[in-house]
């Protein structure tokens, strides 16, 4: 789905470039990166190997100008070709506004062209969209070569709808532009129509009244990318917060003289007994009964 931004004005669209191992996908974007604008055009993000096979996917962030005060930014990606990379398919196609299906025109990939447009349907519908309901267009690339198939075979076997298709033969340039602003159209269109349901990026607005230095707590594209997952903010436990602590008042000082726990000097002594024969004038401690009988009455007498 489109993405648009109403603080810099601006809608961003997705479009995905689809088809069997080379057949020109990166060829086709890379053309576009060449005679595109250098003010126009971002950063082309490439990863591919020596056999020029792309491993993940190419971004090329293309700017078309503005619409009704909003700036069109299309955003290009390509997936690997390779059957062993169906994990990224999935993954590129992932909010994708638009699809455009390269086919290579030989006849020996007659067989990979028919797997790739059945991969690309299966992969569509895992993420809940449906091809015959999304801004669409084939290219059958490579017709400068000999053993070629016919656009009518071609279209038999790929285009039982007639969606828009365009010869081309990318490595030269023919064609390349034609595709993109096909499929820039339809997606424009729908856009338009209401189609294609933008996820909006709203203007912050009044802050809501509340109790004073309160925060506000508002939803984050993270909390609705792990949204039932446990990662989710809804699945962590709510913290209570402690209350905040009164201020410390100082100690009470009192008016009046303080009574003093200690003894007075002047009180005498208990003079100790005379049958206490342990240090300080206590009793001894002994296991006879006798002994310790007599210091207890002395005791007590005294």
């Amino acid at each position: 789905m489109p993405f648009v931004n109403f603080m810099s004005r601006e809608i961003t669209c997705k479009l995905v470039y689809y088809g069997p191992g080379l057949c020109g996908k990166t060829t086709n974007l890379k053309f576009i990166y060449d005679r595109a604008n250098p003010d126009a055009r971002g950063k082309l993000i490439s990863l591919a190997t020596e056999t020029e096979r792309t491993l993940f996917f190419d971004f090329l962030p293309l700017d078309l100008g503005t619409v009704r005060g909003f700036k069109i930014r299309l955003q290009l990606y390509t997936v690997p070709g390779q059957v062993f990379y169906d994990a990224s398919r999935k993954l590129i196609l992932r909010g994708a506004d638009g699809v455009v299906f390269v086919a290579d025109s030989q006849q020996m990939r007659e067989e990979a062209n028919i797997e790739s447009m059945e991969n690309l349907v299966e992969n569509l519908q895992e993420h809940g969209l449906k091809l015959e309901k999304m801004p669409f267009v084939i290219q059958y690339n490579k017709r400068d070569l000999p053993d070629i198939m016919p656009v009518e075979q071609l279209r038999e076997a790929l285009n039982p709808r007639k969606v828009p298709d365009h010869e081309a033969v990318a490595h030269q340039g023919g064609g390349v532009f034609e595709t993109l602003k096909s499929v820039s159209k339809l997606v424009l269109a729908e856009l338009s129509s209401g189609g294609l349901a933008p996820k909006k990026l709203a203007a912050p607005g009044p802050r809501p009244a509340g109790r004073r230095g309160a925060r506000q707590v508002t939803s984050s594209p993270w909390s609705t990318a792990f949204r039932g997952s446990p990662w989710s903010c809804s699945r962590w436990p709510r913290l209570a917060l402690p209350a905040r602590r009164p201020p410390r008042r100082p100690p009470r000082r009192h008016a009046g003289p303080t009574r003093s726990r200690a003894r007075p000097r002047s009180a005498p002594r208990r003079p100790p007994c005379a049958s206490r024969s342990g240090p300080r004038g206590r009793p001894r401690r002994t296991y006879g009964s006798s002994s310790w009988r007599a210091a207890c009455r002395c005791e007590s007498s005294g």
